[in-house]
């Protein structure tokens, strides 16, 4: 990378009147492999990546809801990502944006980019001055896939297609891309498991020649984030030995923090259950009351309570009749019911402040 990395805390449009600032020649360069994808069915845009190099959130993944979704890579130029999604929220597609943003950077030859708008209009490009392997998978409108490499001789051309776009640099083949849209094609759920699956198979089929350093996942929504933000899923891993591992974890950890109960994993919350729940609250601190597995109205704030204390905060609704009404059995959600047993288990509470 020859650039100089800006913090996060500077808003993205105050990124349009900085000079980025050469770095020394000899600064590490941005080894990566990444995908960049549209869901066509719920709108998500998401790109998924991994380097070796840290922190990479802040340069590679760009992203704006209901417009387009862009990866810059080896020797990445902010300018693909900030000036990419103005010009496809003024109206260009995928292709377009690139082409422009291409014509005013006289190191086009160094950059590698995938790029994907709104309306499934992916576009790809790797320079020819990248190192090997260097290329691209990106999805035909055929719904085949089209190869870019120096095998294919389209290397420093705009390669355009339909859907997705998986590139890479300084890789072990053009195995990890393909391994990337495999992996992408046959999993199955949201976009974002689909991205992660891709990502994971890009690594065990060979990955960056370097090895590993950081990762990062970003899915927008609109609306659909925490309190309405439009970053669905927002997860990065700064510096990590196993980051594609790393990245998994932590996007279960979003799952079960950040989305809601599915219907069909909601238990009752039977004897056995209350009573496991209060000899917790007990040793944790938030209760001192019996342990006689009696589930009444006080129970069920006791728990609603709790999980909000514990950050399930979208896994309960909130309660505002306390009373169950007659005949109904109060649930708690296995996924969250599993998460408790293991945190109070493994012995990993932070103390509970009086």
């Amino acid at each position: 990378m020859r650039r100089i990395i800006v913090a996060l805390v500077i808003p993205a449009a105050a990124f349009l009147a900085i000079r980025q600032v050469r770095a020394p020649e000899d600064h590490p360069l941005v080894s990566t492999f990444s995908m960049v994808a549209l869901d066509p069915e719920t709108g998500d845009l998401g790109v998924v990546v991994q380097s070796k190099f840290p922190n990479l959130r802040p340069v590679v993944p760009w992203l704006k809801a209901g417009v387009g979704a862009v990866a810059t890579q080896s020797f990445a130029e902010l300018d693909y990502g900030i000036k990419g999604l103005q010009l496809m929220e003024n109206g260009a597609t995928a292709e377009e944006a690139l082409r422009i943003v291409l014509r005013g950077d006289d190191d086009r030859q160094e950059r590698q980019v995938g790029i994907v708008d709104a309306s499934g209009n992916a576009a790809t490009w790797t320079g020819t001055g990248a190192f090997d392997w260097k290329g691209a998978r990106i999805g035909a409108v055929d719904g085949s896939v089209t190869a870019v490499g120096p095998e294919q001789g389209n290397v420093g051309t705009v390669v355009t297609g339909r859907g997705f776009t998986a590139q890479g640099n300084i890789l072990v083949s053009a195995e990890t891309v393909e391994a990337m849209v495999r992996a992408f094609e046959d999993a199955e759920g949201e976009l974002a498991v689909r991205l992660v699956a891709a990502l994971v198979a890009g690594g065990k089929a060979g990955g960056d020649q370097r090895g590993e350093q950081s990762a990062a996942l970003v899915v927008v929504r609109k609306g659909a984030g925490y309190d309405g933000m439009d970053n669905y899923i927002d997860i990065s891993v700064y510096d990590h030995a196993t980051p594609i591992a790393e990245l998994e974890r932590l996007y279960r950890l979003n799952n079960l923090y950040f989305t809601q109960s599915d219907p069909s994993n909601m238990i009752p919350v039977d004897d056995a259950v209350a009573r496991e729940l209060q000899q917790i609250w007990t040793e944790r601190g938030f209760y001192d009351g019996p342990i006689d597995g009696e589930v009444d109205a006080e129970f069920q704030q006791i728990l609603v309570d709790f999980m909000g204390w514990e950050n399930y905060d979208l896994r309960v609704a909130p309660v505002k009749d306390v009373d169950l009404p007659a005949g109904a059995v109060l649930r708690i959600d296995r996924e969250v019911l599993d998460d408790i047993r293991s945190v109070f288990r493994e012995g990993r509470w932070l103390p509970r402040r009086r």
